[in-house]
């Protein structure tokens, strides 16, 4: 019998395990499809901070999650001999003459609030880094915490690690009658744990998202009015992602795909003769607190939830599968304020 039991094989499932198993566990993660067939299997990857003011617990987990991603994902390459293509090359978000002031207020809660870690910068958009883009108001906001993987490669390099540390990873969706397990399944998971505690904990939203070629490995990605356009190390460059809360089908791509090709190359002129390579849909996992949700299953013994990464799930897996880890095998409970389970 495994020590830990992790069903679900998305970047939460995955990146506990590894945490688990580096601490010793025996692990198996049970995924009924494949590793990152699910929302994770996506192709954006933008790992991005909350804007840096009405600073709380949940803003400062983030960013605490994101300044200790460089060395969780250098582990997991160093581990399993894959690349998850993590570089922290910052973010450039053009900005509108009527957000100007509000930036340059952001800028100065930055350097108390990001601790001389990481700068939010307010520039000429001539002089920003990477992709040459398009500002109304001439101007651009610059932050150095931003960063980016590749989703699909992040699984893969996860996989790999767990297989040198001696983990399972099996194909079912049965978990064993004795022992730790952990839910980790996405917005499936969530409609079940809704059914079982008969409330809402979360939904499922449906996004879509598509891949160019275009070589700018070094370039910050792209922020602007809800479009992602994050440059990845292989060449190509991810333009994303819808929200949609109501769909009939979770996996078809449509013209919401064309809205988003065409912003993005009415916003980055080198785009507009990239050609398209492919595009995704998937169904994201989000809580109704609109934080991850991590604790243990009411009326379960043995059985924890780890789940609603929705749109920061790379961003915030490795440090919460760190407290997830404390909760599940060693009894201690360190989850900070807005993301426990029972208080959602």
């Amino acid at each position: 019998m495994a020590d830990l039991t992790i069903m679900g094989a998305g970047v939460f499932g995955l990146a506990l395990a590894f945490v688990a198993a580096r601490r010793g566990a025996f692990v198996r993660v049970m995924e009924k499809r494949a590793p990152g067939a699910g929302s994770s299997g996506g192709l954006v990857g933008a790992l991005a901070p909350h804007v840096p003011e009405n600073w709380n617990p949940k803003k400062a987990m983030q960013f605490d999650a994101l300044r200790g991603a460089g060395a969780f994902w250098a582990d997991v390459a160093a581990c399993g001999g894959v690349d998850p293509g993590y570089a922290r090359l910052g973010r450039v978000q053009p900005l509108t003459e009527d957000k100007l002031d509000l930036a340059h207020a952001r800028a100065a809660q930055a350097c108390d609030l990001w601790q001389g870690f990481a700068a939010w910068q307010v520039m000429p958009a001539e002089a920003a880094p990477g992709l040459a883009l398009e500002a109304p108001s001439g101007w651009v906001v610059h932050d150095t915490l931003s960063a980016r993987l590749h989703p699909r490669r992040a699984c893969a390099a996860l996989v790999a690690a767990l297989e040198h540390l001696g983990a399972r990873i099996e194909r079912g969706d049965t978990p064993p009658e004795r022992g730790r397990v952990v839910w980790a399944t996405g917005y499936e998971g969530l409609e079940a744990l809704s059914a079982d505690l008969g409330r809402a904990m979360g939904a499922g939203v449906k996004g879509q998202s598509l891949l160019l070629r275009h070589a700018a490995p070094d370039a910050p990605q792209i922020f602007a009015e809800g479009l992602h356009i994050v440059p990845h190390a292989d060449g190509t460059i991810a333009i994303g992602s819808t929200s949609e809360r109501d769909f009939d089908d979770p996996a078809q791509t449509d013209t919401q795909c064309d809205i988003l090709l065409e912003k993005a190359r009415a916003l980055c002129p080198a785009l507009r003769n990239a050609p398209e390579l492919t595009r995704w849909a998937g169904v994201r996992p989000r809580a109704m607190s609109r934080a991850p949700l991590i604790g243990v299953w009411p009326g379960r013994p043995e059985h924890f939830v780890f789940n609603g990464g929705f749109k920061i799930g790379f961003a915030m897996a490795p440090a919460l599968s760190e407290i997830m880890a404390d909760l599940v095998l060693d009894g201690r409970n360190s989850i900070p304020p807005g993301f426990e389970l029972l208080c959602a």
